[in-house]
């Protein structure tokens, strides 16, 4: 990964939007901070749309995109879009599954975690499971004692082993049954609600991506301009696809450092 100093200037100053994960990039210590609220609402006012892209529940990304400087959240690894409309100011819920279909999933993830619970100690359901429509959320880091990579990996081989599709935040193991993850949902967003296919290199160049852990890979390698926080490095060897550059800040004072660069270049 290159310092973020490194990223041209005239990529940054040709940019149409900025997507963002949420825990460990927006957040810090789990908390949102005016640092971060402050960039995101910056980036809007010049003019560049600003896209959350997370694990987080379907409450808290209710909640993000009612209040918070957001264009859109995608939000549960992919399974929907919330947004407010840009005409009518209401609130606009897509998922990617019909709700019946979503309905139906719940058997199997009620099996996965009866494993985990008795398989990987330590391991508890997350706080925010209420609140979730699509998947299925475990906590390793959040509200409970961290748990050694030992004992995450074998919270995602449960749940791939079910036929769940699995995705490792700083705080959650999040697993999912159904033909989408972040990276393809960020995809389709971006086509069919602004206009932009990023299946064209050019306009794919017009959009950088900035996250923080494992389940941000796909988004690294995909977008070329892909930025990281400083506490990427905590993950060591489980980034195997990591971003392009890394910001000098951690969190949110990372994410406030690129957006900062990203108007200066404008």
């Amino acid at each position: 990964m290159k310092p973020l100093v490194q990223v041209p200037r005239e990529g940054l100053a040709q940019l149409r939007g900025i997507i963002t994960d949420v825990d460990g990039t927006l957040t810090t210590d789990g908390k949102i901070t005016a640092t971060a609220l402050a960039a995101l609402e910056s980036a809007q006012a010049a003019g560049l749309k600003t896209i959350a892209v997370t694990g987080a529940a379907a409450g808290t990304c209710d909640t993000m995109a009612r209040t918070w400087p957001l264009d859109a959240v995608i939000g549960e690894s992919g399974g929907f879009v919330f947004r407010l409309h840009p005409d009518t100011g209401r609130m606009v819920h897509l998922h990617i599954l019909p709700r019946d279909e979503r309905r139906g999933h719940w058997s199997e993830y009620e099996k996965v975690l009866a494993r985990v619970m008795q398989e990987v100690p330590g391991a508890a359901l997350a706080a925010d499971q209420a609140y979730r429509e699509t998947d299925l959320a475990i906590d390793h880091a959040q509200d409970v004692t961290p748990l050694d990579d030992d004992a995450v990996a074998k919270i995602v081989q449960i749940m791939e082993d079910a036929g769940m599709t699995t995705g490792r935040s700083n705080i959650h193991v999040n697993g999912w049954l159904g033909p989408y993850d972040k990276l393809a949902t960020t995809r389709l967003v971006l086509k069919d609600l602004f206009l932009a296919d990023v299946d064209d290199a050019g306009e794919r160049g017009r959009w950088l991506f900035v996250g923080d852990s494992p389940n941000d890979q796909a988004l690294f390698g995909f977008f070329p301009l892909s930025v990281g926080v400083a506490n990427i490095a905590d993950f060591g060897a489980a980034i195997e696809t990591p971003p392009g550059y890394v910001a000098a800040g951690v969190s949110g004072d990372g994410f406030a450092e690129i957006v900062a660069a990203v108007l200066a270049a404008r």
